[in-house]
């Protein structure tokens, strides 16, 4: 039988992703479980483990491609026939095992007492079929949990269809089933954890173990199903009758709970009443964003698998709520809602500090035990900047391929003031030496997943704008595709850190040492701002303003080096006379 490999969920908001690299070549043996091949997303990249055993018998998807979640990569022979042929003969075969379990709801009134005893299978291993393996669901994840099984024991299943949800400590996510047929086993039960690679369920031909079907009939997803067997089983002269008896009996009598085994049918009637109460099950990410969005989820139907509310589903919930806010605005409405805090799952443990951070630390010790550090802080109008690059922007990513951010201007004006002021550019050696730098290599310091790190712009002062756009989009490339090698992180003689990235007006930033100098960039704010209008006079207009810091190591740098030094870059930048390298 042929096994298709698919690309599985990564995460509530990854859509795609792509294949860096296969492990396997076509012909080669692969085992369950074993990595197969390597895929880079947005957010993590990962191992994609063998569904079943065999032999790797075609490669969809090639290296560097990209596909979207759910999409085939591969084939896997399992050896038990013909890859090709076995897969259509399976469809056309299925309609006619669908056609047998519909006769037999004779057989299911009669082995309602082996229903008790279904169970079993669901826990002792001995079913086969394929294998649904937890998937490595991201580089430091190693275990999962359970959260929701979104078919039972018995039921269908396609190709890809969702057949649980899994929670990890980075994502929440939906597993796919990896074969279409009969779920004929789970092994891990809900709110149950399992390690990444570790067999889930077991997935059968279409049809196979008529005798778990019953099951279904349990769950609520149908529950207006559930009604319509009743009369059928009140026919079955046995069963039928001690079950009406004791329905009555647990109504009159509250303290007689001996009965209550027999009549497991009677709270069936109930359950829809309580799965209302409680509302369906949602995903810790979506509860935040309904916290977050102000949406109650008590009166949000779900459109998911049995109900499920999904992500869709609060975010139109929210825009349904805006539409009314609007049509009938109140003070209330306008005021602004705290965002809801999720406590940090690290809260009151003790982990091992990991290698990047131990290298960040030391680092920053040494800097300060080696530097007479402070730092001088000036406010520059960057409202020219702005505007040229709200002009610019589309005419530059359609010539040179790149977006145009604020931060090429900012590295360009450091850059040429670093060769104006040597001191800001230089490097205290050992035996008392000074030593000027004839290059302005600029680093850039990044806040990754993995940590800080800092790749550098070689030789910036020799580039132009587009230039330097074009190196600090593939040196963030790599940082969120850990591509970075040793090359990229090394020779930097100053470096720029955005601190403004995340609203902050401005940061005493620590110096990258054996750096003397290093710069750091606020947020840019719109406010008031007196300003000299030549027709105007003194005036009040909307500027963007935004707060340059520079650290420097006293023992080289003086005050008023760096005052001089930020002065130079606030001229530049207030100037804005960057018409000519943007080509208006």
């Amino acid at each position: 039988m042929a096994v298709s490999v698919t690309l599985p969920a990564l995460g509530e908001s990854v859509t795609e992703g792509t294949v860096t690299r296969w492990l396997k070549a076509e012909g080669e043996q692969v085992e369950a479980d074993e990595p197969l091949l390597e895929v880079s997303t947005d957010k993590v990249d990962t191992e994609i483990p063998a569904p079943a055993a065999g032999t790797l018998s075609s490669i969809k998807v090639a290296e560097d491609e990209t596909v979207e979640v759910g999409a085939e990569l591969a084939v896997i022979d399992d050896g038990s026939g013909a890859p090709a042929a076995d897969a259509p003969a399976a469809a056309e075969s299925a309609p006619a095992q669908e056609a047998q379990p519909e006769p037999e709801p004779a057989q299911e009134a009669q082995p309602q007492p082996a229903q008790q005893e279904a169970p079993a299978p669901s826990g002792g291993g001995s079913a086969e079929g394929t294998d649904v393996v937890l998937p490595a669901l991201g580089e430091s994840v190693t275990e999962g949990t359970v959260t929701r099984w979104l078919k039972q024991v018995g039921e269908e299943v396609e190709a890809d269809e969702p057949l649980l949800e899994v929670s990890t400590d980075k994502v929440d996510t939906e597993i796919p089933a990896p074969a279409a047929g009969t779920l004929l086993e789970i092994v891990v039960g809900e709110d149950e954890t399992a390690e990444v690679g570790s067999k889930l369920a077991v997935i059968g031909a279409a049809g196979a173990a008529p005798a778990a079907q019953p099951e279904p009939s349990q769950p609520e997803p149908e529950p207006a199903q559930e009604p319509e067997p009743q009369p059928a089983q009140q026919q079955a002269p046995v069963p039928a009758q001690p079950k009406a008896e004791p329905a009555p009996q647990q109504a009159q009598p509250k303290p007689t709970p001996a009965p209550a085994p027999a009549p497991a049918a009677a709270p069936a009637a109930p359950a829809p009443a309580a799965a209302e109460n409680e509302g369906a099950y949602v995903t810790p990410l979506v509860r935040k964003l309904a916290s977050e969005q102000g949406v109650d989820l008590s009166t949000v139907k779900g459109t998911g698998v049995g109900g499920r509310i999904r992500k869709q589903d609060v975010v139109a919930a929210a825009e349904a709520a805006k539409s009314q806010a609007a049509a009938a605005p109140s003070a209330a409405s306008s005021a602004p809602r705290s965002p809801k805090l999720e406590p940090s799952p690290l809260r009151g443990q003790t982990v091992k500090m990991p290698r990047i951070r131990k290298v960040i630390a030391e680092n920053m010790m040494k800097a300060l035990h080696n530097q007479a550090q402070l730092s001088t802080v000036v406010e520059v109008d960057v409202t020219r900047v702005m505007r040229l690059r709200q002009r610019a922007k589309d005419s530059f990513a359609a010539r040179e391929g790149v977006k145009l951010s604020p931060m090429p201007f900012f590295v360009q004006a450091a850059a040429e003031a670093l060769k104006a002021h040597p001191s800001v550019n230089a490097r205290l050696n050992d035996d008392g030496t000074i030593t000027y730098h004839d290059v302005e290599n600029i680093g850039i310091a990044v806040d990754s997943e993995k940590g800080l790190m800092v790749p550098v712009i070689k030789e910036a002062g020799n580039l132009n704008l587009a230039g330097i756009a074009r190196k600090t989009a593939e040196l963030a490339k790599k940082v969120r595709e850990g591509g970075l090698g040793p090359d990229d992180m090394s020779g930097g003689t100053f470096t720029i850190s955005n601190t403004g990235s995340r609203g902050a007006l401005f940061d005493t930033v620590i110096v990258n040492y054996p750096q003397v100098a290093e710069l750091g960039i606020g947020a840019t704010v719109r406010r008031p701002m007196v300003i000299d209008h030549p027709e105007l006079g003194e005036t009040i207009a909307i500027r963007d303003m935004v707060y340059l810091t520079l650290s420097y190591d006293h023992q080289l740098v003086d005050g008023a080096d760096a005052a001089r030094y930020l002065g130079d870059v606030k001229a530049r930048l207030e100037a804005g006379e960057f018409e000519g390298e943007l080509g208006i």
